[in-house]
């Protein structure tokens, strides 16, 4: 999908002096690996997970979840033979994940996956979002961006806060801007990622996604997400949507029963290697 992530083994990193300068260095383009982000794995001892799953920004700071980091980090432990089962679950700052491997060719580094992300939260406090008054919904909201600009968004909770802006057309919306603007703007606190949504049809929407610490990026599995649900809550499109993204076609279903977001895509091992010094 173009996310391109560096996952490493805990006991690996216990010299580095923090995990987020780590990541900074090793994602840079030019004097690094170069990455999208750092995800760091460690096995854990306990009922409720089997790995933990840490994921840092190419500007340090660290995300609650990744959904195409993470599923990067579930085939790397596939790859690896660290893992077996079918099932994997993994613990992340936003609760613990569940992947269900679908498919894997470990010849070409290959794996799919369908994966239980979380369920959405909607009020203003959860997004978090600063609202004039407490909101239930985020639905439509007038965000002022620039003096006399204001766009209407939906903004959620999907793992990390989003904020999504629909669109007609993506060449007639300045949307790089837009995206540089929200994702710092004040009445987010904890910074937000911005997805520009197409809605294609009931079972198909294109997306556009700046990242909250990346920056523009090819593909997002929670944004993907994120744009899912906007859509469906604002009846634009069903519960089960292919999302399009210029890295490629996840698929994402918010499903009726129990609110759980499940997000299906791959994940390919690139290379594998040794970082010196």
């Amino acid at each position: 999908y173009g996310n391109d992530y560096l996952v490493f083994g805990a006991g690996g990193l216990r010299a580095v002096e923090s995990p987020g300068g780590f990541a900074r260095r090793v994602c840079d383009r030019h004097f690094g690996a170069g990455g999208d982000g750092v995800a760091v794995v460690e096995r854990v001892d306990g009922e409720a997970a089997d790995f933990r799953v840490r994921i840092f920004n190419p500007d340090g700071s660290e995300a609650a979840m990744s959904g195409n980091g993470t599923r990067c980090a579930a085939a790397a432990l596939f790859y690896e033979g660290a893992w077996s089962r079918d099932e994997l679950r993994l613990a992340t700052r936003s609760g613990v994940k569940v992947y269900r491997l679908l498919s894997a060719d470990r010849a070409a580094g290959a794996y799919r996956f369908a994966s239980e992300i979380g369920e959405p939260r909607f009020e203003s406090a959860s997004v978090p979002i600063g609202t004039d008054e407490a909101l239930g919904r985020v639905v439509d909201y007038p965000l002022e961006v620039a003096d006399g600009e204001t766009v209407r968004v939906t903004a959620l909770e999907m793992c990390n806060p989003n904020c999504c802006l629909f669109v007609e057309d993506f060449e007639r919306v300045d949307w790089r801007r837009l995206g540089r603007l929200i994702e710092s703007h004040p009445r987010f606190p904890e910074r937000t990622n911005v997805e520009f949504v197409r809605v294609v049809s009931p079972e198909r929407i294109e997306v556009r996604i700046w990242e909250r610490g990346v920056g523009e990026t090819l593909s997002s599995g929670t944004g993907s997400s994120a744009a899912a649900v906007a859509a469906c809550l604002t009846g634009r499109t069903g519960r089960r949507v292919s999302v399009e993204t210029p890295g490629g076609l996840l698929e994402v279903e918010w499903r009726e029963r129990d609110g759980e977001v499940v997000l299906t895509g791959e994940a390919h091992v690139v290379y594998r290697g040794e970082l010196i010094g």
